[in-house]
């Protein structure tokens, strides 16, 4: 159970032992989406400089959503199962509750990332790149956050 690709069954390939690879796969994949998430970002900045085009603040959706990515990852699997981790301040109900708000974090970011889109360029009919900037880079994020904590294995550095 150590991730949600364990049971897929892929056709074989002689060539490559995925079994091994995995944990490389899954990181190279991870930070390629969370890369591109903000190469997005940067990008719509740096086209749309001013505060009448792409307001400064939206930003903030990023900024949230990138500290989900680590609040998320930062807790193993085993830790919210309860197999690796008994101690510290809460143990496996800190880890846990560690865990839910990281992805309060990253849905919430999410959310008002798509709100951010519709409501201040859709609706009022502007130009539409900036708010499609700030949801590609959320959804981005998301995406490279769940292949990282649900597509390896939990000895990553074992």
């Amino acid at each position: 159970m150590a991730g949600f690709l364990d049971n897929c069954r892929w056709p074989e390939c002689e060539c490559i032992d995925w079994g091994e690879r995995r944990n490389t796969a899954a990181s190279i994949v991870a930070g390629v989406l969370f890369f591109t998430g903000w190469w997005i970002m940067i990008d719509a900045a740096v086209c749309y400089p001013s505060q009448a085009e792409m307001n400064h603040a939206f930003h903030t959706c990023g900024v949230f959503s990138t500290l989900a990515f680590f609040m998320i990852n930062a807790v193993s699997n085993g830790q919210v199962r309860g197999d690796t981790y008994g101690e510290g301040c809460l143990g496996r109900t800190g880890a846990r509750l560690w865990l839910f708000i990281g992805f309060m974090m990253m849905f919430g970011s999410l959310i008002a990332s798509m709100w951010i889109l519709f409501g201040a360029y859709v609706v009022p009919k502007k130009e539409v790149y900036p708010g499609l900037a700030v949801f590609f880079q959320n959804a981005l994020i998301f995406f490279s956050t769940l292949i990282y904590k649900f597509g390896r294995t939990e000895d990553l550095w074992g």
